[in-house]
């Protein structure tokens, strides 16, 4: 009866540790799921939404898989505003490099709002499909600060620091900005404007001289920028999928692939549960505003209300 009982316990022990490990190699595979495979000719899906801060999740799609011989061509659904300089330059560069070093087409698709650095990015492509009532353009650089000095005066704080250099705390909350240090803040923008003006010049094949007579903030219409040379054609997503099937030959309706967020699970299960939590949209967006406090952005504020 000893014996019947240990070989019991040790069954039972078993099936318990097959059953953990089971469930753990589960959890591994939801939370960082096989590598997606392409076994035909397709068109790379990419979206870019919402502001861009960094480019990493868009960026670690588009080079993983513009290397894999079956994908033809690259079509990117953009809705955004714009955000920080260097990661809508980093976006722009790797989509012109999709088009040069591996010669495969990229069409932008914008049926909402490609502002400021999202426009940056979307001028990488072969061609830029809009709406009509689309909101793009917006080309200029911005740079917000805040002046808490009467705050700080009012809640009897002193603030103040120790610094290397007449410029190290250019853009400090404590105190008004001086003259010297708004030129060459000025100077940074400036700068980083030309730089956006050369890739538009470049990308949409315009005058420099036509490309800076708009480069003053204001954003336009689909239809207004494609009569300005801004983008290529009044269109749906159906009309973008058609063009990149036609640059790459294969047809009206290639295969689309779209990469799997493997964080879209966990994001749509939070949505669900909003009414149940504090209001994490107005949280987020004064976290937001905080983020890009003194940083060089190429946004259009007025899609936000920062």
């Amino acid at each position: 009866m000893k014996k019947f009982f240990i070989g019991l316990f040790i069954v039972v022990a078993v099936f318990i540790v097959m059953g953990f490990f089971v469930t753990i190699g589960s959890v591994v595979t939801v939370l960082n799921p096989p590598e997606q495979q392409l076994h035909k000719s397709s068109i790379l899906l990419l979206n870019l939404d919402g502001v861009i801060e960094d480019g990493e999740k868009f960026l670690d799609k588009l080079r993983r898989y513009r290397k894999d011989e079956n994908i033809k061509g690259v079509l990117v659904h953009i809705n955004s505003p714009g955000g920080v300089v260097g990661p809508s330059q980093e976006i722009y560069m790797e989509l012109k490099r999709t088009r040069e070093q591996f010669k495969k087409p990229v069409v932008v698709s914008c049926l909402g709002v490609a502002a400021s650095g999202a426009y940056y990015a979307a001028v990488a492509a072969n061609k830029i499909v809009v709406t009509p009532g689309c909101m793009i353009g917006s080309i200029g650089v911005i740079m917000q600060f805040a002046n808490l000095e009467k705050l700080f005066e009012w809640a009897k704080v002193q603030r103040y620091a120790l610094t290397t250099g007449p410029f190290k705390d250019t853009g400090a909350e404590y105190r008004s900005m001086k003259k010297e240090e708004r030129a060459v803040l000025q100077e940074l923008l400036d700068d980083v404007l030309d730089q956006f003006k050369e890739a538009i010049a470049s990308g949409r094949k315009l005058k420099p001289e036509l490309v800076t007579k708009y480069a003053d903030g204001r954003v336009f219409t689909g239809r207004m920028a494609v009569k300005l040379g801004l983008a290529d054609q009044v269109g749906t997503m159906d009309d973008a999928r058609k063009l990149i099937g036609k640059l790459t030959g294969l047809g009206d309706s290639p295969e689309l692939f779209k990469p799997r967020d493997h964080r879209e699970f966990n994001l749509r299960s939070l949505l669900e549960e909003e009414s149940k939590a504090p209001n994490w949209k107005n949280l987020a967006e004064d976290l937001l505003r905080v983020r890009l406090r003194g940083q060089l952005l190429s946004i259009w504020p007025g899609a936000l209300g920062l």
